[in-house]
This record gives C-alpha cells, structure tokens and sequence, in this order.
C-alpha cells in the first residue's frame, strides 16, 4: 500500500432492509493513524456502517476497501486486521477476566507465550491485573469498558471499530477511555468511533455527521464550528422561548432558530448588530426579560443547522 493510499476507502455504500433506506450511499476515506467519529442521534445509521465496515452486514450496494483489499471479496483475511466493540462490549458475564481474554485470543489465534503476553497487557491497560478471577457480571461499567477494548484489540489489529463504546459509562470512565484510544491512535491504529455524545466527538481528528443515514458534513471539529454555521450566533434568554421562536421566525434578522434547553440559539448575519433588534422586537411583542448575548457555536448547532438545512433542501425539491 502507498503512502497516499488510505487505509479505509468506502464508495456509494449503501444498506437498505426492504423499503427501508438505512444507509444512503455514503463514501469517505480513513487515513493510517486517523481517528474518525460518526456522529448522530440514535437511529442514524452508525451502527449498521461499522457493522457493513467490520464485514458483519453485507452492503445492498457500494464497495469497501479496507488496506487495498475489497472487503466482500477477501471478508476472512480482513477479519484479523481488524478489532471490533459493539455497544454492549460483547463480554461474557459468567466468565471471569481472565476467561474472557483467552476465549477471545483464541478466536484471533492466540496461542502460548504470545496469548499470555497478549492478555498481560489488556490486563495493565483495564487496570485489572488484580482482579483476572473476578467474575465480568460483577465488574463496574468502566472496567467492563476497558476489558472489552483489551478483548478487541489482544491480536493488534491494524484497524478498530468502535460502536457506541462509552454508552453508560460515566464521565471519568470516558475520559480515560479516549486517553486509550488516543494512545493506540499514536500508535497508527486506524479507530472508527460511532456516538451520540457531541462533547466527546471532540476527542477525533474529524468527524462525520450522520443523519437518516447520510453523511450531511466531514471535516475536523474546528472547521466544522468555524465554517458550517455561514454566520453568528446568539443565545437568548426570555419567558416563553416557544412562544419566542414563533415570533422570531417572522423577523428577518433571524435566519435560523432552534430552542436549547431554556433558551434559543439564534443565528445571524452580525450577532453586535442583532442583538439589541431582537431584544426589542421580542420585548414589543409582550415576551419579557430578554437578554441577547453572542455566543461560540457548539457541535451540536452546527448538526441542528445542517440537519434543518438538508430537510428544507429535501421538502423544496420534493414539491419542485
């Protein structure tokens, strides 16, 4: 493989369970070293790309090339290249640390001196070392965690995909968990992470922003905030933010609006200049306490902007 090629290449993949469009032909590339997020709500698709990507769901069209190798053609060989964690860390809960690893390096065709070597370390890196008989059912999520990406990557797969891998697991557990997968990416592990949680998705080198199974934007975290949005943004605070964002709808200034929580995030051409507009317009309109103040974009109004974007797209060529 050159040192251009990448090391996934994915084109019009596409996954569709009956009438069902799951995945919508979607094409990306992944880089040796490169750590990608899928990011989306529950039901966007994630899921069923790694699983098309680990070679467990086999595409209605498009191809995989995993290392220069078509994934449909060649499923077997791939298979030891790669690591997979599904949501559920696919543990057995009866067995103990210490029987969870050897299934599992079995299965990747572990033995002897390199399966001990092998499961010394997922061991260390689980901080598990002292508990090898303890049984997984008893196990704190975060250990269960860490366990299973030590079960995933015991044959040192090149290549690892992650499903939904900090789902119940709490904040500390995540923290150190992306510590890890940043120590393995420094390593030239290729890492395909799928989540829901935007604050972590900031934790990948780019991220891709999956909705309805299409990938609506692809960049790194920065540019995404810094250019998705094509304005400002302001929060504003006021009695009735539902009744505010009817009434905001109307006003030109207002380009977009979308309630967050107790407020809204409204955005604009020039966030100086709009502020004391909406603050009076919303005032002459009976809402009270109004307060406008500009703010930095997150993730997630950058995917509520794109997201409303593409639907709006849709609706006006479906009545063209």
């Amino acid at each position: 493989m050159s040192a251009q090629q990448p090391t996934i290449l994915v084109e019009g993949l596409r996954k569709q369970f009956g009438a069902f469009v799951a995945v919508a032909g979607i094409s990306f590339e992944v880089a040796r070293g490169e750590i990608l997020g899928f990011l989306g709500p529950n039901g966007a698709g994630k899921s069923t790309i790694i699983r098309m990507l680990c070679g467990l769901l086999r595409p209605t069209a498009g191809r995989i090339l995993i290392e220069g190798i078509d994934l449909t053609k060649d499923p077997e060989t791939l298979r030891q290249r790669i690591g997979y964690m599904s949501q559920k860390f696919s543990l057995y809960q009866d067995l103990t640390v210490s029987e969870n690893l050897r299934f599992y390096g079995g299965v990747y065709g572990l033995r002897g001196a390199a399966l001990a070597t092998r499961i010394g370390f997922a061991l260390e890196m689980a901080d598990l070392a002292a508990r090898p008989n303890a049984l997984v059912g008893e196990l704190a999520s975060g250990w269960k965690q860490r366990l299973a990406l030590g079960c995933a990557i015991l044959h040192r797969p090149a290549i690892l995909f992650l499903d939904e891998p900090t789902s119940g697991v709490d904040p500390l557990s995540r923290r150190r968990f992306w510590d890890l997968i940043h120590d393995l990416s420094a390593e030239g592990v290729t890492i395909l992470v799928s989540t829901h949680h935007m604050d972590e998705a900031l934790y990948c080198n780019r991220i891709a922003l999956i909705d309805h199974g299409a990938i609506v934007a692809l960049d790194s975290p920065a540019q995404l905030k810094g250019r998705s949005l094509g304005g400002e943004l302001l929060r504003v605070e006021c009695v009735g933010p539902d009744r505010a964002m009817r009434a905001l709808e109307k006003l030109p200034v207002a380009r977009d609006v979308a309630i967050f929580g107790n407020s809204l995030h409204v955005l604009v051409d020039d966030a100086s200049a709009a502020a004391g507009e909406i603050t009076e317009y919303l005032r002459g309109q009976g809402i009270e306490s109004v307060r406008a103040t500009r703010i930095d974009a997150t993730l997630e109004d950058v995917f509520v902007r794109l997201v409303s974007t593409e639907s709006r797209t849709a609706d006006t060529g479906s009545h063209a």
